[in-house]
């Protein structure tokens, strides 16, 4: 998938957006382009999740976000931070591991672009 970046996006003021990622964003800026967080939906496998291995997720709010998802959907994003094309997430964790094991491919985000710097 390309980054947020690559995908040229130019709207009027104030307009949804939709594309292939199902892309949206309230905000365009004077030269038209994307301002601020962008909601969509991005494949698992493409999410970098650093503090995996530093958390363990309590299995039955798990399974309770499982069936509520399964039920409602998703109702609130997780927050992405997009640095040089890389998706990393550092919260929603158990959003995300509800999403595996209901077999889904893709989770809704909240991405926010950042710098190397940020990220560390």
């Amino acid at each position: 998938m390309p980054p947020l970046a690559s995908i040229p996006m130019i709207f009027p003021q104030n307009r949804t957006i939709v594309s292939p990622l199902r892309v949206r964003c309230g905000e365009i800026s004077n030269n038209g382009r994307i301002r601020g967080p962008v909601i969509a939906d991005l494949p698992l496998d493409q999410i970098r999740r650093p503090l995996l291995r530093t958390r363990s997720n309590d299995p039955e709010k798990v399974k309770a976000l499982m069936q509520s998802i399964a039920n409602i959907g998703l109702q609130e994003p997780i927050d992405i931070l997009e640095v040089d094309g890389l998706y990393y997430g550092f919260s929603g964790c158990h959003r995300f591991e509800a999403h595996q094991r209901l077999g889904l491919s893709t989770i809704r985000c909240k991405i926010r672009r950042g710098t190397k710097e940020t990220l560390r």
